[in-house]
C-alpha cells in the first residue's frame, strides 16, 4: 500500500509545458487574466481554460473575479517557493528553455520572485541583513532579531502587522541564478514594496526584472551594505 503525499499529481500539473509557462508568468506577482495566460503559453484561450481548471483544482492556482473578467495568481508562497526551488534545480542541471537574451542580466540583477525581491540584489539584501544580526540563520530556519525589528520599523515597516500574517515573517528561497537563498516571507514582501513606494526600483513591463534607479542604487547600497 502506497502512503503519503501525492508528488506524481504535482508533478503532472507542473510537467505539462503549456501550464509550466503560465505558472512561470505568474511568478512575476500579478494576477493575470485567462487571455494573458494562453498569450505566455502560446495556445487557445480554450485550451487555457482547460489547463487552468486543472491547475486551480490542484490548489496551485486561485481565481477571483472583478466586474466580468477573471484573473488568476498562485495559490499562496509555498507554490512560488517551489517553482523558484524547481528553477533552480534545472538551472544546476543546466536546463534552461533558450539561450541567454539581452533581459538575462537584468532578470539575475534583480527580479520579482512572485512577491519578494530575488537575483543578485535579493541575496545580497539577505546576507547585509545577517551580517548585521538583524537576522538570524539557524539551518535553513530564519528568524528576526530584536535589533532587526528596530531596523524595519525605523523604515517604516510595521512589525505587528507582519506578525498578525499567517505566513513566515523570514524564510529562505532558493535563487535559480545565483544558487543561494534570497529573503522570503512577509517581511521579503514588505522590504520589495518599500522599494518600489520610495521610487528606488520600479518593474520593468511585461516583465519579472526590477530597474533600479541611480539614487535608488546608492539607497540600496547603503540600507545593505556588502
Amino acid at each position: 500500500m502506497k502512503e503519503g503525499p501525492d508528488i506524481a499529481l504535482i508533478g503532472s500539473l507542473i510537467g505539462d509545458p503549456a501550464r509550466a509557462n503560465m505558472l512561470t508568468a505568474l511568478m512575476g506577482g500579478r494576477a493575470l487574466t485567462p487571455t494573458e495566460l494562453a498569450g505566455h503559453a502560446g495556445i487557445t484561450l480554450q485550451t487555457a481554460s482547460s489547463h487552468l481548471s486543472k491547475l486551480e483544482s490542484g490548489g496551485l492556482l486561485t481565481q477571483r473575479k472583478q466586474g466580468r473578467h477573471r484573473y488568476y495568481q498562485l495559490a499562496e508562497d509555498e507554490v512560488g517557493l517551489m517553482l523558484e526551488n524547481l528553477m533552480g534545480f534545472a538551472a544546476s542541471l543546466g536546463m534552461n528553455r533558450h539561450r541567454p537574451g539581452p533581459k538575462d542580466p537584468a532578470l539575475r540583477k534583480a527580479r520579482v520572485c512572485y512577491n519578494h525581491l530575488a537575483g543578485d540584489y535579493g541575496v545580497r539584501m539577505l546576507d547585509s541583513l545577517i551580517t548585521a544580526r538583524q537576522i538570524e540563520v539557524t539551518g535553513d530556519d530564519l528568524a528576526l532579531t530584536d535589533a532587526g525589528q528596530i531596523r524595519i520599523e525605523a523604515l517604516g515597516i510595521n512589525y505587528a502587522s507582519l506578525k498578525k500574517s499567517r505566513r513566515p515573517i523570514c524564510r529562505t528561497c532558493l535563487d535559480w541564478s545565483e544558487r543561494r537563498s534570497h529573503l522570503a516571507g512577509s517581511l521579503g514582501e514588505a522590504l520589495l514594496t518599500l522599494l518600489i513606494d520610495k521610487g528606488w526600483a520600479k518593474r520593468e513591463n511585461n516583465s519579472r526584472a526590477i530597474r533600479f534607479t541611480d539614487s535608488g542604487e546608492k539607497a540600496f547600497s547603503e540600507l545593505f551594505p556588502q
